[in-house]
């Protein structure tokens, strides 16, 4: 069973375990996550339960966002997501979603948009190694070779300079390290996608079933 919830990135911080060991952690805020809508495989051809994430204001919703959150009784969402393979008994439209589904110890994957860095050379984007830096080198930080002569083009999937990060990552086998109910908030040992402020996708690991 899937397990999954939405929230914001706070930060990174440290804590110490039991035994004295420092852990860097993640601190996630997850906050009014609201069940919007179950789908089922005679309704959609798949189970999943639709969440609704962080409040907007009325006038930037249309008529039919504004519709679908009025079933489940709460105001419109920022952000919408599906978890696929769970257990639907186990919520109702309308229920809050809480930290709590979570315990200390768990195995998650987190999904977040990474840092953007802009355009950046092949260097920093693909890791290449540079030429010679003495001087009369004429190769310091190029790309290297486009590849053989014969088919008179560049092929596809070239490791090339371009805009880099900003992209969707998935960082799997994290382990919770704290639950706080009080306050809504994730401890996640390590670094997670995205900076500070940025939504992001936490649910019960892939791997770790």
């Amino acid at each position: 069973m899937t397990k999954g919830i939405l929230g914001r990135k706070i930060g990174m911080t440290q804590i110490f375990a039991e035994n004295g060991e420092l852990i860097p952690v993640t601190v996630v805020q997850a906050a009014d996550n609201v069940v919007l809508q179950k789908k089922t495989v005679e309704n959609d051809g798949y189970e999943a339960i639709q969440i609704g994430f962080e409040n907007k204001r009325e006038k930037l919703s249309n008529k039919p966002a504004k519709g679908h959150v009025e079933k489940a009784n709460t105001a419109p969402k920022r952000f919408i997501r599906e978890f696929r393979e769970t257990n639907l008994d186990a919520y109702e439209i309308g229920q809050e979603v809480k930290v709590d589904i979570f315990a200390e110890g768990d195995v998650v994957d987190v999904t977040g948009i990474s840092k953007g860095k802009g355009f950046q050379g092949s260097i920093k984007r693909h890791g290449q190694s540079r030429g010679p830096m003495s001087h009369g080198s004429r190769y310091h930080r190029r790309p290297g070779s486009m590849g053989p002569v014969a088919p008179n083009r560049v092929f596809k999937g070239k490791k090339l300079p371009g805009r880099m990060g900003g992209k969707q990552i998935t960082v799997q086998n994290l382990t919770i390290v704290k639950v706080d109910v009080e306050r809504n908030i994730l401890l996640i040992k390590g670094n997670v996608p995205g900076s500070k402020k940025a939504m992001i996708k936490v649910v019960s690991g892939v791997k770790a079933k």
